[in-house]
């Protein structure tokens, strides 16, 4: 066998544009959301540990890697902006194999109070839909540390599927790290979009914004 019959040869670069949801919302990533992101990320810096930039001793450290990120012609990033207009975190498309299908979200940074929220989530899942559903990419990459229990758990709440783990393949601010690699492909994408959908509507959630269902507990229950 020669693997899985596909008709296309190239796919689309992502653009750097505005992508909308229910709670939040991506803009391409700039100087203008300094102001917002030094607010968060100025009491935030144990956040960075398993980046390979921050923490940022001052405001004029932040605007260099910002300035660095957005300005990147091969890996578009967006600002998460949330329901006060302000830029609380961001994150990326990255390592994008056009001739492959294939593509990765990464370099996600989130400030404390998103993660593991109906934004912070909500936020990953605009450029999940949007590379798999508008661009019609075959494949959809998640790498993280395999030390970072936070990301990997994240990959499998998300729904990726763990394929497997590189030994001491990066070298990260002093430390030989393990890299893990998961995937979600086009045919699992269905299902792991219907329940996205359904873990964000609104009768998902209490007054406090407590989920009620769990987003693996759906995807199971649809699967």
């Amino acid at each position: 066998m020669f693997g899985r019959k596909i008709d296309k040869t190239s796919w689309a670069f992502p653009e750097k544009k505005r992508v909308s949801g229910t709670s939040v919302t991506l803009e391409p990533l700039g100087a203008v959301h300094l102001e917002d992101l030094w607010e968060v990320v100025s009491h935030a810096a144990q956040s960075f540990e398993y980046l390979r930039y921050g923490p940022f001793e001052d405001v004029s450290a932040l605007l260099g890697v910002i300035e660095d990120l957005s300005h990147r012609s091969d890996q578009p990033f967006w600002a998460v902006i949330g329901a006060d207009e302000k830029a609380m975190g961001w994150l990326s498309i990255c390592d994008v194999y056009a001739d492959d299908g294939a593509f990765e979200i990464g370099s996600i940074w989130l400030a404390p109070a998103l993660q593991g929220t109906r934004m912070g989530r909500e936020a990953i899942f605009l450029l999940m839909a949007y590379g798999m559903d508008e661009l019609g990419y075959e494949r959809l990459v998640w790498r993280c540390q395999a030390q970072n229990e936070a990301s990997f758990q994240a990959a499998l709440n998300l729904g990726f599927t763990h394929e497997g783990t590189w030994r001491n393949a990066a070298g990260v601010k002093g430390w030989q790290r393990d890299i893990a690699w998961f995937s979600i492909l086009k045919e699992e994408w269905g299902v792991c979009k219907k329940a996205f959908e359904i873990w964000l509507l609104d009768e998902n959630f209490d007054d406090e914004g407590r989920q009620k269902e769990k987003l693996q507990d759906i995807r199971k229950r649809l699967s």
